[in-house]
């Protein structure tokens, strides 16, 4: 194909068109359904984070931040806009993986196929609708697996340095990046390529991966190490409810439609003549599965593996089939369709609530509950992620109202307190063009930014737990519930303090202080 640009004329490949094509095709998914749900209870924390930059948080590292800023900053405060990185970092996917597939040496077929793979996956869909650090993850362990196979295919040692800054950010998004390290390398030890490993260029890329992560570093022992303890919380919490048959069937599942092409790449990397070469990458697949086994780590961990899995596939998919069984290219397009239609719904979300619980209802009668398994290890009767993603624009309407109900006077001497960081991010977001001030909190990072002392008159309370409260005030009066049967939150009540008493200030001094204590 040739284009003209600026009167000269540019051939681009069959392939490159191709790639483009299923680019814009994945972006195109996001652009029409990531508008249907409110944002994450999540995104609101990392919007939060974002109106507080700082070289760490309690509970993700740094990036996300800054993400949240330049994405508010470029494209503004919508949930379209906030949604939009998330998407264009799943676009980028699908070109990086057809990348991939070229250095490995496959054409149009391995191309589509891959990036359908990809494409198709009810876990990467998911994942690209949503602002967490999540997708960036992927991408990052995505763009680590072809520099590997740059520094396999090479011998060219400065593909560390590579390997080392993206490493280096990947830390600064999510701690998980850890995981691919330490797979990477052991499988790289078990391989002739541990040659590779003696040279300077791995000492200085380490020093250079050091020096990106420092302030992370520092931020976290100034601090006491509070990921450390947002760890042992998930460990006693959440990871508790991971068993081991749990998390390979959903090694299966979170990629049901691509299961043929990820099992057929790791095949080809172990096995294969011409894919052997690359073996390190199948190595650290299953090492790093190994790993979080035994780390009780959340199944997904792994996603970021699975698209480099999809590119061997189709390279795989190319040379298994060139010239037998040709039509079986077209019956895996057709299951991947075909497999990929009953969990829509999970995968994006299309159906309004009712009509979404409705489905969940029908859909797990049918053994498809997986989805509906919250991180307390209980059914219930929607997605957790689609429950966090409802009733935080009514639940901050109800304190807007309460606030502006106040005359200026009683405004000045009002505080507002919310029980979790979703709800203080929620208020927070929609506040913010209302002239409503930051919510106080003491969960997340919330608690650092509180303040140690107070003085008020009037609290608006936003939690269900009166018992304390109405101990501290004289007047208690409800201001409304969160009514959206389909939200988390649902209930949640709204309360309208007044007249402090009991040595309240006192209390809250003494409480912060208590709570912030572990950070010194």
């Amino acid at each position: 194909m040739i284009i003209k640009v600026a009167n000269t004329k540019v051939e681009i490949s069959k392939e490159w068109v191709l790639i483009l094509i299923l680019a814009l095709f994945k972006l195109l998914i996001h652009f029409l359904t990531n508008t249907n749900y409110e944002l994450h209870r999540d995104a609101f924390l990392y919007l939060a984070l974002g109106d507080h930059l700082d070289f760490g948080y309690m509970s993700v590292p740094p990036s996300i931040a800054f993400f949240a800023n330049i994405s508010r900053f470029l494209f503004g405060d919508s949930v379209f806009s906030i949604r939009l990185f998330p998407a264009l970092i799943g676009a980028a996917s699908v070109v990086m993986i057809g990348i991939i597939v070229r250095e490995l040496g496959g054409k149009l077929w391995a191309i589509l196929i891959a990036c359908l793979a990809f494409i198709l996956s009810p876990a990467f869909l998911r994942s690209n609708t949503l602002f967490q650090p999540v997708s960036f993850n992927q991408f990052y362990w995505l763009l680590s697996g072809y520099f590997i196979v740059k520094l396999i295919q090479t011998k060219n040692p400065k593909f560390w340095i590579h390997l080392a800054i993206t490493w280096g950010l990947a830390f600064l998004n999510k701690y998980s990046i850890a995981f691919l390290i330490l797979g990477f390398l052991i499988a790289l030890l078990l391989t002739s390529e541990r040659r590779l490993l003696r040279s300077k260029y791995f000492i200085y890329a380490m020093a250079i991966g050091f020096l990106i992560i420092l302030p992370n570093l520092i931020w976290q022992y100034s601090h006491n190490w509070p990921v450390v303890t947002h760890m042992l919380q998930l460990q006693q919490t959440q990871l508790v409810n991971v068993d081991i048959i749990g998390f390979l069937m959903m090694q299966i599942l979170m990629n049901l439609p691509g299961i043929f092409i990820w099992l057929l790449g790791l095949v080809y990397l172990l096995f294969h003549r011409e894919g052997k070469r690359f073996n390190v990458l199948g190595y650290t697949f299953l090492l790093v599965v190994i790993i979080l086994i035994l780390l009780r780590g959340k199944p997904y961990y792994t996603l970021g593996l699975y698209s480099i899995l999809f590119a061997a596939g189709g390279v795989a998919l190319e040379v298994y089939f060139r010239t037998r069984l040709y039509p079986l290219k077209y019956v895996l397009i057709a299951f991947m369709v075909i497999t990929l239609l009953p969990v829509i719904p999970y995968s994006l979300p299309i159906l309004p609530f009712d009509k979404m619980a409705e489905y969940a209802k029908t859909s797990a009668g049918f053994g498809l509950s997986g989805p509906l398994i919250w991180e307390d290890g209980k059914m219930h009767h929607l997605p957790q992620d689609y429950a966090d993603m409802t009733g935080w624009k009514e639940l901050s309407d109800i304190v807007i109202s309460t606030y502006q109900g106040l005359n200026p006077v009683e405004q000045t001497q009002c505080l507002i307190f919310a029980e979790n960081y979703g709800e203080a991010g929620a208020i927070m977001y929609h506040g913010k063009k209302q002239g409503i001030p930051e919510p106080i909190s003491l969960s997340d990072n919330f608690l650092i930014w509180a303040s140690d002392s107070i003085n008020l008159k009037i609290l608006i309370y936003v939690n269900d737990e009166t018992r304390d409260i109405s101990y501290y005030f004289e007047t208690i009066e409800l201001m409304g519930k969160l009514t959206n049967t389909y939200a988390r939150e649902s209930g949640v009540p709204v309360y309208l303090c007044r007249n402090p008493r009991n040595e309240f200030e006192k209390f809250y001094v003494q409480k912060v202080a208590q709570l912030k204590s572990r950070f010194h």
